[in-house]
């Protein structure tokens, strides 16, 4: 660790200091500094865009895409899905910045954040710059879309990403969407249910290939029958614009003509002009900023945290990394992320797939005896209440010792219920324990019952 306290700063005229600086307004640095305000401690926090007050989930992912999937569930058209997802995230937006411009020790500065040495960050407002200093600073910047090299993805008009392409207003007929991981799989789903034709397409055989064969299945199935055209094996060579101004997408076996792109390949770490070139910070090979197993970086002090430090890019997990700075700068290093384990995750398809621990292939690969048990979701009461009959939930259990390897999830609350099971598998619960409660009837819970009588 290099060693860099705050009184070896040389100070300007025109510096500020801090007990912290937080740069990006997501979900780990904003909660480290509403923490640390109530300590009376004072804090700078820099937000260079007044659109992400609260950070990617709130205004650009998670909260806006579930918003337009449960308004469109509930039989919204596209224009009114779209009113209700801007009301959503506007009111949420106000209430984050409310939440941390209420504090008194907490000056929020509307400006790029650009390091000039380890612990000083030179910020540039409309009107302003000004240098603010620090003896600890969160880096909460997240990331931005990853652009695949493919000739014309930068000068074709009607060409997105996930942000860009809620900001259209105008319902897509024809919409490519280009890669089909979570976000890929997501808007597909989203789309083909607001009634746009959806073309699905994705360079390798099949989606999914890393949950259970059989559930992957599934989910092709329900996608084809929704609507989404899957396009497998496809590899696109050029993008460009028509006379009609659609989107020519072009491999070299067949041409597909779009009204607009989606381009969800992936994230990259979002370090634009921050200046860690002008520090002691190191990064990992991938790009992101290496972290010990307190999230702190190579320069003593400073913290990386979010999706920026590689880890898993979920706002469950930026939380988390806030319970892991917070006790470490509290002096408690009990919590770190070699404690951290069973992160459950959810496709959100129609309906939901989500996972924790896992699939029947990787436990047999690690040696483990296991006993399985599969449950069609059409063999649950609630289901035939809730009139949707689709899916299947899957459960992989240690012979040994009784506790549980893995679940896949595949239907309708399945979001909800996996985290159930992650507690279970976070306490060495055995599955006899879930098995014998007794659960509220009809509820989706009930067939934990039958799911994990093996």
């Amino acid at each position: 660790m290099v060693t860099d306290p705050l009184s070896t700063i040389h100070y300007s005229v025109n510096m500020k200091t801090y007990d912290m600086i937080v740069i990006g307004f997501g979900k780990a640095g904003k909660t480290l500094a509403s923490h640390f305000a109530r300590q009376g401690k004072h804090i700078a926090m820099i937000e260079k865009d007044e659109n992400m007050y609260g950070g990617a989930c709130i205004n650009t992912a998670c909260i806006p895409t579930k918003t337009l999937i449960h308004a469109v569930e509930s039989g919204s058209t596209f224009a009114e899905a779209y009113t209700y997802r801007d009301e959503v995230t506007a009111k949420l937006r106000t209430k984050n910045y409310q939440k941390l411009a209420g504090e008194d020790t907490i000056d929020i500065y509307d400006g790029e954040a650009k390091f000039t040495d380890n612990k000083v960050v030179k910020v540039t407002t409309a009107n302003n710059e000004i240098d603010l200093a620090a003896k600890t600073i969160i880096i909460n910047t997240g990331t931005l879309p990853f652009m695949p090299p493919i000739e014309g993805i930068e000068t074709t008009d009607n060409v997105h990403d996930s942000t860009s392409l809620q900001s259209q207003r105008e319902q897509p007929e024809i919409l490519g969407i280009i890669g089909a991981g979570n976000i890929g799989l997501e808007f597909a789903s989203l789309y083909t249910q607001m009634g746009s034709r959806v073309y699905l397409f994705n360079r390798d055989s099949g989606i999914l290939s890393s949950e259970e064969p059989e559930l992957a299945v599934l989910a092709v199935k329900y996608l084809e029958e929704d609507g989404v055209e899957i396009v497998s094996d496809f590899d696109i060579t050029k993008l460009f614009n028509n006379e009609d101004s659609q989107v020519v997408v072009e491999s070299n076996d067949i041409n597909y003509i779009v009204d607009d792109v989606l381009v969800a390949t992936g994230r990259r770490p979002n370090l634009v002009n921050l200046g860690i070139e002008n520090t002691d910070i190191q990064m990992s090979d991938n790009g992101y900023i290496k972290v010990n197993e307190y999230l702190e970086t190579s320069v003593s002090g400073v913290y990386a945290v979010g999706d920026i430090n590689g880890g898993p890019q979920f706002t469950y997990i930026s939380l988390d990394d806030f319970r892991i700075v917070r006790a470490h700068l509290e002096g408690n290093n009990k919590y770190n992320l070699s404690n951290r384990k069973n992160i459950p995750f959810t496709y959100f398809l129609n309906p939901p797939f989500a996972r924790i621990g896992l699939t029947e292939s990787k436990a047999s690969e690690k040696g483990y005896k296991i006993k399985i048990n599969n449950l069609d979701v059409a063999n649950m009461p609630k289901a035939h209440v809730n009139n949707d009959l689709r899916g299947r939930f899957k459960l992989i259990i240690n012979k040994e010792n009784n506790l549980i390897l893995g679940a896949s999830l595949f239907g309708q609350a399945s979001d909800e219920l996996i985290n159930y099971i992650k507690m279970a598998m976070d306490n060495d619960i055995p599955y006899t324990y879930i098995r014998d409660q007794i659960y509220i009837h009809p509820s989706m819970a009930e067939n934990f019952n039958n799911l994990f009588d093996i």
